[in-house]
């Protein structure tokens, strides 16, 4: 595994399993969300960000997590791994209050300076929906990167016995 790619609900993990994988591994990790958004929840342009991801793409060795279905197919492409933590909403709620509570006010180590962690019910909404608006969608992602090892981890549990493998 040198170039993981994760995937999946907001709220479910991604960037604590990117960030504990590339502990292990000795691999650099990229967040979309620092790629994405600038101070103040700000966001960049879509040539920026497609100039920041493509350097990110172009690295030999690297952990992606993040969504962003518009870049999807250029990240498939060049991993060697996907993982999809394709958790139920209830998890991924439960994530996301979780992590509000811990960090509310301040930065994730996972965003970009100056965009403190907070609540809004549209993002509750996106958690809600994102399996029925999105789950289809990423196993076929899975079966398009015929390249790559697909890993699907639905739990918690699963993830930390992914990693005890490691």
């Amino acid at each position: 595994m040198e170039r993981i790619l994760i995937i999946g609900c907001s709220g479910s993990g991604k960037s604590r399993l990117a960030r504990a994988l590339g502990q292990k591994q000795g691999l650099p990790v990229i967040h979309l969300d620092q790629l994405w958004w600038k101070e103040n929840w700000q966001n960049v342009t879509k040539e920026e960000f497609d100039s920041r991801l493509a350097m990110a793409l172009n690295m030999d060795r690297w952990i992606i997590d993040g969504n962003y279905s518009r870049t999807m197919e250029a990240r498939l492409s060049r991993c060697d791994t996907v993982i999809y933590l394709d958790f139920s909403r209830w998890a991924c709620l439960l994530g996301m209050c979780q992590r509000i509570l811990s960090n509310h006010g301040k930065t994730r180590p996972d965003m970009s300076a100056g965009c403190p962690e907070r609540f809004h019910w549209e993002f509750v909404k996106w958690i809600w929906n994102f399996n029925k608006n999105n789950r289809v969608r990423n196993y076929t992602y899975l079966a398009k990167a015929k390249h790559a090892k697909a890993v699907v981890l639905r739990n918690r549990k699963e993830v930390k016995a992914f990693l005890d493998t490691i």
